[in-house]
């Protein structure tokens, strides 16, 4: 198998640093990076450009350069881009990078590209695609006693459980259930046309998604905080690497 290339959308850095080249560096997650690496993909890092009337043609560009795509995890997505207003429990948003990764997902599927979300990577596609988000799962997942999707422990451990659908190419690697970890306040609301829930937390939250189509997957969970401990996490990286090595 040709060792296939896999870029990893970039993140941007928002605080200030005495260290010049740190100010807003756009940066990959180190244990995501390593995923990638032990499931036999070669990493690159794609950046977003700043100017949104930029994105779409570099994004046009961008998708001929790799095999896969991995949207990792990051700040909230802008309500706006799902038709809704902002409400004070939405966190720090990025403009700049919402407009880039949801152009760049749009045209990787329609290239025919393996696309895999982590966390505020389901969240994008979800919206990138015409779905929506609870802005806050504790105000607005109403009637529901939540499970802790801000867990206290380190990341590395699980804190809850996730159902899978028999049907599933999740069902194939955890089985029924799986242990995950979870750090986040928003979460899927209406799921975009095209994809289908294939895993739930025991409160009703969204764990994962498919494409009807095969070429994307996501869940909410961060696999590359468990890979090293749980051979199940990496085996969700080395499925995604297969499946975009035979379509490159």
């Amino acid at each position: 198998m040709t060792q296939p290339i896999i870029a990893i959308s970039a993140g941007s850095l928002n605080k200030f640093s005495n260290i010049t080249n740190h100010n807003f560096a756009q940066f990959a997650p180190k244990e995501l990076k390593e995923a990638v690496i032990a499931a036999g993909g070669i990493p690159i890092i794609l950046p977003f450009p700043e100017k949104s009337e930029q994105a779409s043609e570099l994004a046009e560009r961008a998708v001929g350069l790799f095999d896969g795509l991995i949207f990792p995890g990051g700040p909230d997505i802008d309500p706006t881009f799902y038709h809704e207003v902002t409400t004070a429990e939405t966190g720090h948003t990025n403009v700049a990078q919402d407009t880039y990764e949801i152009i760049l997902a749009q045209k990787a599927k329609k290239a025919g590209k393996q696309i895999f979300g982590i966390c505020r990577g389901m969240q994008l596609i979800n919206v990138a695609f015409g779905g929506n988000l609870y802005q806050d799962l504790e105000t607005q997942k109403v009637g529901e006693k939540l499970l802790q999707h801000q867990q206290s422990l380190p990341v590395e451990f699980p804190s809850h459980d996730v159902d899978f659908v028999k049907t599933s190419e999740f069902y194939k690697i955890f089985g029924e259930k799986a242990q995950v970890n979870s750090r986040h306040h928003q979460g899927l609301k209406n799921v975009a046309a095209g994809f289908t829930v294939v895993a739930q937390a025991g409160d009703g939250v969204i764990e994962a998604i498919e494409s009807t189509d095969g070429l994307a997957a996501a869940v909410q969970w961060h696999p590359e905080n468990m890979w090293r401990t749980d051979k199940k996490q990496l085996a969700l990286f080395e499925k995604f690497v297969e499946k975009a090595a035979h379509q490159s």
